[in-house]
């Protein structure tokens, strides 16, 4: 049916089948903390609708045998009643409607927010894992409409449960038969479109990656980000090919699982048919024969036929409940993800008395990978000084970074920060200390003052700070172009909004890093990288300016901006081969020679 699908569709684990209900309690629990109100509303009102469909049977055999009484008072009394019976159950069932579709909205925003909240504790190296993503993908392809599914089939289950169970009681007083017929005729359809659940959900899953490719071809295909290159390069049609390609594979394996599984449940469905009218043609004989009254006879067919509904609703709610405990699973294995982080068993975590950065014997692979992205640093920088790492890109500066940031553990050795294991500090704590600005650095399409602001979150709104953060790295001009000041939109995804060159958007970066004004640590990942020789120029003056009393770690392959730092180190390889000041580094006539000597003959 589906690929590693191997059972045929008649064979069931029952053991299987009553383990996928164990995600209903915590469900059901979802729907209570997002609204108790409405919860409580829909379970009330779902008693009520339980007992109207017998109550109005009832009261339509009474219509009837009246009428055959020609009793003219107690008919019209009857017929009233009927009609109050359906009206309010015209205004229960819209009742359960709007609760329904309120909790949904509130029960879809809460799970949402659920998924974002557990996104936000999780480590960069969640984010680096593709297998993350599917579950990701998996979470919230569903998360807004599975949970009010759930709730509501389990109530829908509870009220046909309810109902079912008085229409068994009456038709026990015809026949016992009936009621064997009523239950054994409805169980092959249901278990055949549980079966078919269970292969449309293993479908899903399975192309989990496939339908992220998907996506990203679409983003790809109509983003700012994206279109100028896509239409210089031609681009356009093959991954428009590509995409179409996908689709056309998805709707295959849609369709040839949608027609075996309605030509099933038709073929199955006959059961249930041929059974309730060879039922009714008993019943018909009897009535015939003057063996039951024709009030009776209009009561017991109306009971069979919704009871054999209700059996059905009771089974298709056992059915959609199963499917559903299959979706919310991939929501409860995603908000069950370990955050914690991935430490040495073995690894002791230090404290000593100094004041400054220490790297002693770092070493660190990415999680999944054999080889080391660093091995074997061993590095000082004092408090208050400069270092400058350089190297080749892939060398392994930017996860240096990382591991400082306490973005990733070291996999062996430590890291220390005032003599104290980075680990043993508060996450909050650090950050504060730590500025730094990526060489991919976000281009938020936010205002301009959310985008310097958002470096210090708790100072957003202080704009003599924001003020001092654009002064530090010369952005003026680019504020004096802005229509509405600081709250000019930046970027094109919304109205109004204002687009930037990429050294424009990187000087905003900088002023991000800058309206930290706390943190001691300053850390430059290529921050000059698409400005111009004099907006370099500038922005390091003030640099200059402003780093002293603060450690700064500049990464650059521009030895101008490289030169100024107290201390340089190159990195190749992951391993640290090379240390010193400029000119000590130069005299040695090493890999920090060869590599300004390249870069200074570019310029003769």
């Amino acid at each position: 049916m589906v690929k590693g699908d191997a059972k045929p569709w008649y064979s069931w684990d029952l053991k299987t089948l009553k383990s996928s209900f164990v995600h209903t309690p915590r469900s059901l629990k979802l729907a209570w903390k997002s609204s108790p109100r409405i919860s409580i509303a829909i379970g009330i009102l779902t008693l009520i609708s339980a007992v109207l469909p017998l109550s109005i049977a009832y009261v339509g055999k009474l219509i009837i045998d009246n009428i055959v009484a020609k009793s003219h008072d107690l008919t019209i009394n009857w017929v009233l009643t009927e009609f109050g019976l359906i009206a309010l159950q015209a205004m229960v069932q819209r009742s359960l409607f709007l609760l329904r579709s309120l909790l949904g909205a509130r029960l879809g925003a809460d799970v949402n927010i659920l998924i974002l909240e557990k996104a936000v504790t999780l480590d960069l190296s969640h984010f680096e894992d593709s297998e993350f993503y599917d579950k990701l993908t998996r979470a919230r392809r569903e998360a807004s409409s599975r949970p009010l599914s759930m709730v509501t089939d389990s109530l829908q289950l509870l009220q046909n449960v309810l109902t079912l169970s008085s229409y068994v009681v009456l038709l026990f007083a015809f026949s016992g038969w009936a009621v064997l017929g009523l239950v054994l005729a409805a169980l092959p359809a249901t278990i055949v479109e549980m079966r078919f659940s269970h292969a449309a959900f293993r479908l899903r899953n399975w192309r989990s990656a496939e339908s992220r490719k998907l996506n990203y071809i679409e983003y790809v295909l109509a983003n700012d980000e994206h279109v100028k290159e896509v239409k210089v390069l031609g681009l356009g049609p093959m991954l428009l090919g590509r995409y179409k390609k996908l689709t056309e594979q998805f709707y295959n394996e849609d369709k040839d699982l949608s027609v075996k599984r309605s030509v099933w449940a038709y073929l199955l469905s006959l059961l249930a048919t041929i059974t309730f009218y060879g039922c009714y043609l008993i019943m018909a004989i009897q009535a015939a024969r003057g063996e039951l009254s024709l009030g009776n006879l209009t009561l017991y067919v109306i009971a069979f036929r919704q009871g054999q509904q209700a059996f059905q609703s009771c089974l298709t709610a056992i059915g959609g409940m199963y499917e559903h405990n299959l979706y919310m699973s991939n929501l409860f294995s995603f908000l069950e993800i370990s955050v914690a982080r991935m430490k040495a068993v073995s690894k002791n975590l230090l404290t000593i008395a100094e004041r400054g950065i220490r790297f002693q014997n770092v070493g660190f692979r990415y999680p999944g990978r054999d080889t080391w992205a660093l091995r074997d640093i061993n590095l000082y920088i004092p408090e208050g000084r400069s270092l400058a790492l350089v190297g080749h890109n892939g060398a392994g500066k930017t996860t240096f970074i990382k591991l400082l940031c306490g973005l990733y553990t070291p996999s062996e050795g430590n890291i220390l920060l005032d003599g104290k294991d980075l680990e043993a500090w508060d996450t909050m704590e650090l950050q504060k200390r730590i500025g730094v600005i990526f060489q991919d650095f976000n281009q938020y399409h936010f205002s301009l003052r959310e985008n310097i602001g958002m470096g210090s979150v708790q100072h957003l709104e202080d704009e003599p700070r924001v003020h001092r953060a654009v002064d530090r790295v010369g952005a003026e001009e680019i504020l004096k172009g802005m229509t509405d000041g600081l709250d000019t939109m930046l970027g094109r995804w919304f109205s109004n909004g204002v687009d930037l060159s990429g050294g424009q958007w990187q000087k905003i970066a900088l002023a991000r890093a800058f309206v930290r004004e706390e943190a001691d640590i300053l850390i430059l990942d290529e921050p000059t990288a698409a400005l111009d020789a004099e907006a370099e120029q500038k922005i390091f003056e003030r640099f200059q300016i402003l780093a002293k009393g603060r450690t700064t770690i500049l990464i650059s392959h521009r030895f101008p901006t490289v030169r100024i730092a107290d201390h340089i180190v190159v990195i190749e390889g992951g391993r640290l081969v090379e240390e010193g000041t400029h000119q000590s580094l130069l005299a040695a006539k090493g890999r920090y020679a060869e590599l300004f000597s390249l870069q200074a003959r570019g310029y003769l």
